[in-house]
């Protein structure tokens, strides 16, 4: 069973289950009123749609359906109460609220009955997809596409450690990458070769691989740099041997008692409810904006249109997350021919500006039509700003940690953006780059409030290029 099946049932039994919780609970809810304040036919209706869908939403929002084989269900208990008890406070205040329950002696009774109703009937269904999972993954069913980086004696070790296993954590050895394509390996004959350093990419897309294993030898570790390189494009976890600093300092953090101990890189700049509320936000946030900009917009595409010839919309191919390639939208804020000789940066004295880009540009206005972008989930309202292909190639050779910012969604404004603004050199960008990849390490929901804060003020004062 794919993790994605896995998601929708766990989301099912979810909804099922909430739905029966709040039948129960109307009927106990009815039977003990003193106070002759019902709960009518079209408030339960109501409830059995709304309710059950809330609870799905908030644990989708915070990551409980980002299913892993490898869900331990312990943390699962723990998990589950972590967020039923504030989502029951917050249900119990709707009926308060509403006036459901107006007898003081019923508070307690009734909300005791509705966290035993929910949990209870919420936990057991994923109780039991969860031992079934982990019966069938430590019986060799079920596991993930596990490719090994190196074919000498750490990675055959890697491999001897995972095959010994007394209960399989479900890695399954889909294949290794040889460093040096003229060296002998210890895996002939028993593991596929999968190809070299720069195969990595098309390996892993390929065969559906889901986690890596870096085993290099000492004398290998100059080729790491073009690994991690080449890893920053897919979205796979990413594991390495564990040196006994790595134990010692805690990097290595280990849950499972029989699996192989792992170094995981960090490879995901935000845990999964962070990922999910940013999402939500940003979707939020753009449809708000396009509506309440509206007379705006409208404006400035009228002033646009009769100030001179070429479009309203600019628009450019530019690259998103993972390398992906997508058309962004802004408001023209040039003349028509600014790249008839090719690529070319602006700078804040560039004559190919308008007069009416130059004041978009300094209020930052002809990046309204990104919230667009936004909307097709191809940018974030926080995030590094994307570049095109030509200038990343020119910064990579550079700078190939510059790799890393293809790790997230490009954004509208940016720590580097609002911290330095416009790049006028492939200098200045790599010297822009500091910034996002310091807003990349410390990505969090309130850095990007923070940044959003900044934005707002460089907006009004028009201190833009």
């Amino acid at each position: 069973m794919k993790t994605g099946r896995l998601s929708i049932l766990y989301s099912v039994c979810d909804f099922i289950a909430s739905a029966i919780a709040w039948t129960l609970f109307c009927i106990i809810r009815n039977r003990t009123d003193v106070s002759g304040v019902m709960v009518s036919s079209e408030e339960y209706i109501t409830g059995l749609i709304i309710i059950p869908l809330s609870w799905v939403l908030l644990f989708m929002l915070t990551g409980f359906y980002a299913v892993s084989l490898k869900r331990s269900r312990l943390m699962e208990l723990i998990y589950s109460l972590a967020v039923t008890i504030p989502g029951l406070f917050i249900i119990y205040f709707i009926l308060l609220m509403k006036g459901l329950i107006s007898d003081n002696k019923l508070y307690l009774y009734l909300f005791e009955s509705l966290f035993l109703l929910q949990f209870t009937l919420t936990y057991i269904p994923r109780l039991i997809i969860t031992t079934t999972t982990a019966r069938r993954v430590h019986k060799g069913l079920l596991g993930y596409n596990t490719l090994i980086i190196g074919s000498n004696g750490k990675a055959y070790d890697v491999f001897r450690r995972i095959r010994d296993e007394k209960i399989p954590a479900g890695n399954i050895l889909t294949g290794y990458i040889k460093i040096k394509t003229n060296e002998t390996d210890l895996f002939h004959g028993i593991l596929p070769c999968m190809g070299g350093i720069d195969d990595l990419y098309e390996v892993i897309s390929k065969n559906e691989i889901n986690e890596v294993i870096i085993a290099i030898e000492d004398n290998e570790h100059n080729t790491l740099e073009r690994i991690i390189g080449r890893l920053e494009y897919s979205d796979v976890i990413i594991k390495a041997i564990p040196s006994l600093k790595d134990i010692l300092t805690g990097r290595v953090k280990h849950s499972t008692i029989f699996a192989t101990p792992f170094l995981e890189i960090s490879n995901r700049p935000l845990t999964v409810w962070q990922a999910n509320m940013k999402k939500f936000i940003d979707y939020l946030i753009a449809a708000f904006l396009l509506v309440l900009l509206s007379p705006l917009i409208a404006i400035l595409a009228f002033i646009i249109r009769i100030s001179g010839k070429g479009p309203v919309i600019f628009s450019q191919e530019r690259t998103g997350k993972n390398g992906r390639l997508f058309t962004i939208y802004k408001f023209r804020s040039m003349n028509d021919e600014a790249e008839e000789n090719g690529p070319l940066l602006s700078s804040y004295d560039d004559r190919r500006i308008t007069v009416v880009g130059r004041f978009m540009r300094r209020h930052r206005l002809d990046e309204i039509p990104n919230l667009i972008n936004v909307l097709k989930g191809e940018m974030s309202i926080v995030g590094p700003r994307p570049e095109r292909q030509f200038y990343i190639d020119q910064i990579i050779m550079k700078a190939p940690h510059f790799m890393r910012l293809l790790k997230v969604k490009p954004g509208i404004t940016s720590w580097g953006q609002v911290k330095f603004g416009y790049a006028s050199t492939v200098d200045q960008m790599i010297e822009r780059l500091e910034y996002d990849l310091l807003y990349l390490e410390n990505m969090s929901l309130l850095i990007d409030l923070k940044i959003m804060i900044y934005t707002l003020r460089i907006m009004i004062k028009g201190v833009g290029v």
